[in-house]
């Protein structure tokens, strides 16, 4: 069965950013090497609309893009909304329905590489909460924002096992597994 690994940037008081690129002052080669080696581990990446459209826009810039998003457009794309008619983004398919159901058939299909999702919104917490989420890995920047999208939700609860750390210049990406009852 497929895993499916979250990948969130977040300050250090746990706040996940509506546009987390101001946070690319924070980046390091080494880091962004292992952020496109995660990106070449999965061949298929999940999203919901707001994440989508604003990685959609940053792929639209052929000037000045960042490596990983070479690798981004190659992957399918499953696009979780209700609200999207239609995606130009190549490779993108809109999702309806039952979040659950259609993320359990993607983890069950055979003879593929692992499902990313990145950011954590409204579709992180659902599959979170479905108990659908293998891997979380966090990269804290060092920052301390104070206000802002706390990357639970309030009242929502998870255990979580501490599988690896990374050390860079600047960052460090804790890797965790939930541990659902």
């Amino acid at each position: 069965m497929r895993k499916l690994i979250e990948y969130c940037l977040v300050s250090a008081d746990g706040i996940v950013l509506d546009d987390p690129f101001p946070f690319k002052d924070y980046l390091d080669d080494n880091y962004l090497r292992d952020r496109v080696g995660l990106f070449e581990a999965c061949d298929a990446v999940l999203f919901g609309r707001t994440t989508f459209e604003r990685f959609a826009r940053l792929s639209a810039a052929r000037h000045g893009r960042p490596r990983y998003l070479t690798r981004l457009d190659a992957m399918t794309k499953y696009v979780f909304s209700s609200k999207l008619e239609t995606v130009a983004w190549n490779n993108s398919t809109i999702v309806r329905g039952d979040v659950a159901a259609e993320v359990t058939r993607l983890k069950h299909e055979h003879d593929r590489g692992d499902l990313l999702l990145l950011g954590h919104g409204l579709l992180g917490q659902t599959l979170l909460d479905a108990r659908l989420l293998d891997v979380i890995d966090l990269t804290i920047h060092p920052v301390v924002l104070g206000h802002g999208r706390s990357f639970f939700r309030e009242g929502q609860a998870a255990a979580l096992k501490l599988v690896a750390t990374r050390s860079y210049s600047k960052l460090v990406k804790l890797t965790y597994e939930p541990q659902y009852p």
